[in-house]
């Protein structure tokens, strides 16, 4: 074998190191930045479930305090 082809297979080889190593550290940062964007996510629809069980109190409040002002559902 001369030299010619072994700096040839060196070159391949160090290539492909270098390209899977890349393909790895990559593969991480992604799956890493998509946890995040989950438990962001999840903050957001405890959020929206919070907000809405709020206004269906705040609603049922309203009720009552009209009621309890004997104005009942027709009154304003």
């Amino acid at each position: 074998m001369n030299a010619d082809a072994l700096i040839s297979f060196l070159s391949i080889g160090g290539t492909l190191i270098g390209t899977f190593a890349g393909i790895v550290v990559s593969n991480k940062l992604t799956i890493y930045r998509i946890d995040q964007l989950e438990k962001k996510v999840e903050k957001h629809n405890n959020l929206v479930e919070r907000t809405y069980k709020l206004e269906g109190r705040m609603t049922e409040a309203e009720h009552d305090l009209r009621d309890m002002k004997g104005g009942g559902t027709d009154a304003k």
